[in-house]
Order: C-alpha cells, then sequence, then structure tokens
C-alpha cells in the first residue's frame, strides 16, 4: 500500500492509504459477512482509509439510514480496531423522518443539528473522535458562519479531527474556509466530489441542483485544488458503479456526450497496453495524479476489493499518462 498525507495541522492531519474504501452499503444491501471479509481484506493490505456517511443507506429501507456506521462499531469492536484506522463520515444529509430524503427534509447544517449529529456518528461508530468529518450537502438556511463555527467547536473539543465538504458549490467551499480563517478555526482541507475520468455534463439540473450539478469535479474544482495544494481531493464514484466494464450498468445520461466516445477509446487502449482492467487504469490514473486525489471506491465482494487494490501498484508510463489527460 501508498500513503498520503491528509490535513495541515500537525495534531489532526493523518497519513492514510492512496485508495479509500467506500462503505456506503455495509450493512443494508451488502451483509455483514461480506462487509467483514471486506473490510478484514482491505486493512489487511494496508488500507487504513474507510469512508461512510450518516444517512447510508436510507433509500434501501425507506428509513433516515446509519446501518453503515453501525456495521462499522461492531467491526471495530469485534476486530479490536483502534484509531490506526481513519474513518471519515458526513452529515446534513440524513433525512429527518422516515420516508422523507436529503432533497425535501434533510437534517441541515445548524450548529445544533452538527452537534447531535456527529454525537450519534460516534456512538453509532464507537469512537471518542471522528476522524474526519465532512458537510454532505449545503444547507442554503443557515448562515455559513454558523454551520463554520459549529463544526470548529467540535473540533476544539477534541471530538472531530479534520474538516471536509462535499456537493458544494465551489464559492461557498472558499467562503466557508474565509469565514474560518478570519474566526481563527479550522476550514475545511478534504473535499470530497465524483470525479472519474469520463466527464460528465455539469448542466442537467436535479432535485438537488436546480442549476445543474455541483457534485462532480469539475474544471472550477480542479484549478482549485492547484491554487490551492494543501487540499485533497477524495473522488467518489471513480468507477461509475460499474459502467465502464459491466454491460448491465449503462453509463449515467449525463455521460451521454460527444467526448466519451474518445476518452472510453483511450481508456481501453491503455488498458490493454498495460494488462490492467480499464476499472484499474482510472484507479492508477487518479492515485498518479499531479493533483491530490484519493479515488474512493467501494466493494460488494473480495474480489473486486483485490480488482480496486492492483491499481495501486500499476504504474502508467508518462506518454500513457499524457493521452489520458489530454483527450477531448
Amino acid at each position: 500500500m501508498k500513503y498520503r498525507t491528509i490535513g495541515t495541522d500537525p495534531a489532526h492531519r493523518r497519513e492514510v492509504s492512496v485508495l479509500a474504501l467506500g462503505a456506503m452499503l455495509f450493512g443494508s444491501l451488502t451483509d455483514e459477512k461480506t462487509s467483514f471479509a471486506v473490510l478484514d481484506r482491505f486493512v489487511e493490505a494496508g488500507g487504513n482509509f474507510i469512508d461512510t456517511s450518516d444517512n447510508y443507506a436510507f433509500w434501501t429501507d425507506g428509513g433516515q439510514g446509519g446501518q453503515s456506521e453501525e456495521l462499522l462499531g461492531r467491526w471495530r469492536r469485534s476486530r479490536g480496531i483502534g484509531d490506526e484506522i481513519v474513518i471519515a463520515t458526513k452529515l446534513g444529509a440524513r433525512p429527518l423522518a422516515p420516508g422523507t430524503s436529503y432533497t425535501d427534509n434533510p437534517e441541515g447544517l445548524s450548529a445544533k443539528m452538527i452537534r447531535e449529529a456527529a454525537e450519534r456518528s460516534r456512538e453509532r461508530l464507537g469512537v471518542d473522535k471522528l476522524d474526519l468529518l465532512y458537510a454532505h450537502i449545503d444547507d442554503h438556511t443557515v448562515p455559513q458562519r454558523e454551520t463554520v463555527e459549529g463544526f470548529g467547536e467540535l473540533v476544539a473539543e477534541g471530538t472531530v479531527g479534520l474538516l471536509g465538504v462535499s456537493n458544494q458549490a465551489i464559492w461557498r467551499v472558499e467562503r466557508a474556509r474565509a469565514l474560518a480563517a478570519a474566526a481563527g478555526l479550522p476550514g475545511y482541507e478534504v473535499l470530497q466530489y465524483q470525479h472519474s475520468h469520463l466527464r460528465p455534463r455539469s448542466d442537467v439540473p436535479s432535485d438537488l441542483f436546480r442549476d445543474g450539478s455541483l457534485g462532480h469535479a469539475g474544471p472550477e474544482l480542479l484549478g482549485y485544488l492547484r491554487a490551492e495544494p494543501t487540499l485533497t481531493l477524495v473522488a467518489y464514484s471513480p468507477l461509475l458503479t460499474g459502467a465502464y466494464v459491466r454491460e448491465d450498468k449503462p453509463l449515467p445520461p449525463d455521460y451521454d456526450h460527444p467526448g466519451t466516445p474518445a476518452r472510453l477509446a483511450v481508456l481501453r487502449d491503455v488498458a490493454k497496453e498495460t494488462g490492467a482492467s480499464v476499472n484499474q487504469v482510472v484507479l492508477a490514473w487518479q492515485i498518479g495524479a499531479e493533483l491530490p486525489i484519493v479515488p474512493l471506491a467501494g466493494a460488494s465482494s473480495v474480489a473486486q476489493l483485490e480488482e480496486n487494490l492492483a491499481a495501486v501498484d500499476l504504474e502508467l508510463n508518462p506518454e500513457q499518462r499524457t493521452r489520458l489527460d489530454e483527450v477531448h
């Protein structure tokens, strides 16, 4: 395994594996035995960066989520896991009532809710301190200063280490970081956005993003990373939930545009040259990128995890990287 540093404060920064394991469906669609086997193999291979959320996976049973955190808590206790494993979780998008969603009834990012949600996550995970806590979605009903101060208080109290943000406009991220800096408070240091080799359209509106997607790592976010080298991008859904390699998993509609075939062709060419799978090329391309990117990939079986782990040692040569980077 290889590792990289996230965070800047010596008291909270962590060395994490260059591949993160997504635990979104653990405890719901992925049963406990399989989830434990995947987690055990990940740790055995040197992986130490696991991602979850307080609302995973509410959509599987119409509830409010929490199954993933609860399973990770049971796994930690059964294996005697301590703070050597970095578990990141998120808050703000848990439905306030069963049968609702984050689009119509989210818990939000008030200072009161941040404190209460973080406490519930610590209890479910069985930890005294959350290593990395994200604001999962934005909340325009609460002043950003209140949100910034709410997160800052938890860091000051020692119940949270690093702060992260996901699915927010970059101007909102920068504004929150500026507020934190002006107040002498910790700010967001890890950005979790969807990122893969294929580029989606960002102008397609949705229930959460009325003006087009804010959840993808587009040119504005990548430019922000270049300007702020202490930030890290954790790239969720790097393998597009299997769409690169599975005929029964078509690409999402926002990838249906003229740029997709050319990028797919280069990926497949490099995969043939290296003897690797397309999935492994995508992960290796991210892991070895000029920008600090940590791919976050889930796995519903040990076999899937093994394929992902092999990407850590896949070395793409400069010419292959140039072709992957510059294809239009």
